[in-house]
């Protein structure tokens, strides 16, 4: 049995290593621009955008919501950068029982998200129609729009941002895992930059 248990730890902790150092950073023609130029592009956006009288919002479900809600308490507590998550209780309550789910995001965009501001959308798969609403929504308003997923290479959500971080990775913990660290990431440049 601890021996199962050995073999699993090392191959979950391998894989993991696997991931982190093959993310892959696309920007909106989806020409592959490497992790160092899009966390650069990344933090260069947000710290453009969220210094002024624009904000970053940021999106996700379930996990994705989870990390939404704790970089943006990173970003504005830590960064000083005007940042918020569009995952109140009521927002989500009574925006699906009048429109639908999938519109949960796209409604606060519409009406909150303003030319400049810059959308953070997470989602595992991609593939979320709520999350790429959202993002569309975003587009058309003017927002900068980065994106984070996983799964499947040709996921939806990798198509709608300028700087689009990709997991290569099928299981949601490593995928979660991946997007927390390069939020984390982005966060920690922000405030190295801002304290010199």
């Amino acid at each position: 049995m601890i021996e199962r248990i050995r073999d699993f730890v090392k191959e979950y902790y391998a894989d993991l290593e696997s991931i982190l150092s093959s993310i892959i950073v696309t920007d909106k023609s989806g020409a592959i621009i490497g992790l160092s130029k899009g966390m650069k592009q990344a933090v260069q956006t947000i710290m453009g955008q969220g210094d002024g009288n624009h904000k970053i919002i940021l999106i996700g479900n379930g996990a994705s919501a989870a990390i939404s809600s704790h970089i943006a308490t990173d970003l504005w507590k830590n960064g000083g950068v005007r940042a918020l998550a569009f995952n109140d209780i009521s927002l989500l309550t009574a925006v699906s029982n009048d429109y639908g789910y999938q519109h949960v995001f796209e409604k606060p965009i519409e009406l909150f998200g303003n030319r400049g501001d810059v959308l953070m959308a997470i989602s595992s798969s991609g593939n979320s129609e709520n999350i790429i609403r959202a993002a569309s929504a975003a587009n058309k308003k003017g927002l900068t729009v980065i994106t984070f997923s996983g799964f499947d290479k040709e996921n939806s959500l990798r198509t709608l941002g300028s700087v689009n971080f990709y997991a290569p990775a099928a299981r949601y913990g490593h995928v979660e895992i991946t997007h927390l660290s390069i939020c984390h990431c982005l966060v920690d440049m922000i405030i190295k930059m801002k304290n010199g």
